[in-house]
């Protein structure tokens, strides 16, 4: 289970340069940097946010989950719900804007320390790279190596079906470490377009590739992901 400390930190050397390439699916109007900067919505009981989900390669609509604060206090937990009114596993952050369990990707990753789900900075200058481990449900004792580079790309305006939006566009490369020992080299893709007045994101893009053990230069693609905010309050 242990990852090859070279295929590590040579994957996290290049994300300076990779994080430069958007997916580029979602589309956004470049615009000056607001001033003075904004605020970032603190969370209240009741905040909701609802998304379309969708496979970017055909277009098909794979889910509508809406995500409603429904905890603060030693952590902030939002719960989640399919459109059948089904439940999902729920977000927490141990402070706003600092994952502990994340639901965005295939599984369930628990991650101790906490990573940000927004830069830290809204600033069209900023960019920092974060080292933490995650586990899965079940298996909390495994725990495996996640790193992230996070950089902003610029402000933007963007329509989604919410409405039209002034969005902070940064992107994230994620090199982390597979439970499975036979697969390596697993990488992550991001782009995020955060909005500060509703205090979560309004676009998100990922997708993700992989090798396996002995197939060399073979790369194997994940699924390509876009999120959209149909409405929030």
């Amino acid at each position: 289970m242990n990852l090859s400390r070279r295929t590590f930190i040579t994957s996290a050397a290049l994300a300076p340069v990779a994080c430069g390439v958007p997916l580029s699916y979602e589309k956004g109007i470049p615009v000056p940097a607001p001033k003075p900067a904004p605020n970032i919505r603190p969370p209240q009981i009741g905040q909701e946010w609802t998304y379309i989900k969708k496979d970017v390669f055909n277009g098909k609509t794979l889910g509508i989950i809406t995500e409603r604060v429904s905890k603060i206090g030693s952590t902030i937990v939002i719960d989640r719900s399919s459109a059948d009114g089904g439940m999902l596993p729920s977000e927490i952050q141990t402070s706003w804007g600092m994952v502990a369990t994340d639901t965005q990707w295939p599984r369930l990753l628990n991650f101790s320390p906490s990573l940000p789900l927004w830069p830290l900075e809204l600033s069209t200058a900023w960019s920092k790279q974060f080292t933490t481990k995650y586990s899965i449900p079940g298996y909390s004792d495994s725990r495996m190596n996640w790193q992230e580079y996070m950089s902003v790309q610029g402000w933007e305006q963007i329509t989604v079906p919410a409405g039209v939006f002034i969005a902070l566009r940064f992107q994230n490369l994620i090199n982390f470490e597979n439970s499975d020992p036979n697969i390596v080299d697993c990488i992550r893709r991001e782009t995020v377009w955060f909005a500060p007045q509703i205090g979560r994101w309004v676009a998100r893009e990922a997708s993700g590739s992989y090798q396996i053990q002995g197939s060399i230069g073979a790369v194997f693609q994940e699924g390509s992901y876009q999120w959209q905010l149909t409405s929030y309050k």
